[in-house]
């Protein structure tokens, strides 16, 4: 199960006006220079995947494959998004270092 703290600073990352998703709209904004972070969905298509990981690397955006589509969606109130962006730089801290502490947890459980 997902850390609720990150999906609650999701959900007022959306509310806030920094949160951007879907491939399109995102793709957009990183193009722009107005991201931040990018949490790519662990089950997000291979193709969305590697798209936004060369694009993130090109650029110097930090990026994260992290969580599943249908518990990230819902923490927004969107349906099945493959792409979040953060244009916000403290709330892209926050939830980059919520996501960290999250992926150890996991690790040192065992991967669960």
């Amino acid at each position: 199960m997902m850390d609720k703290r990150i999906l609650s600073f999701l959900g007022l990352a959306q509310r806030s006006g920094n949160l951007i998703t879907g491939e399109d709209t995102c793709e957009y904004h990183i193009k722009k220079g107005h991201i931040r972070l990018v949490i790519i969905p662990l089950d997000a298509s291979e193709n969305t995947k590697k798209k936004f990981k060369d694009m993130c690397d090109f650029r110097g955006i930090r990026y994260v494959i992290f969580g599943k589509r249908d518990e990230l969606s819902s923490a927004i109130g969107k349906s099945n998004r493959a792409v979040y962006a953060i244009k916000d730089a403290v709330f892209a801290s926050k939830i980059h270092s919520l996501i960290m502490e999250s992926m150890k947890d996991l690790n040192s459980l065992g991967g669960e």
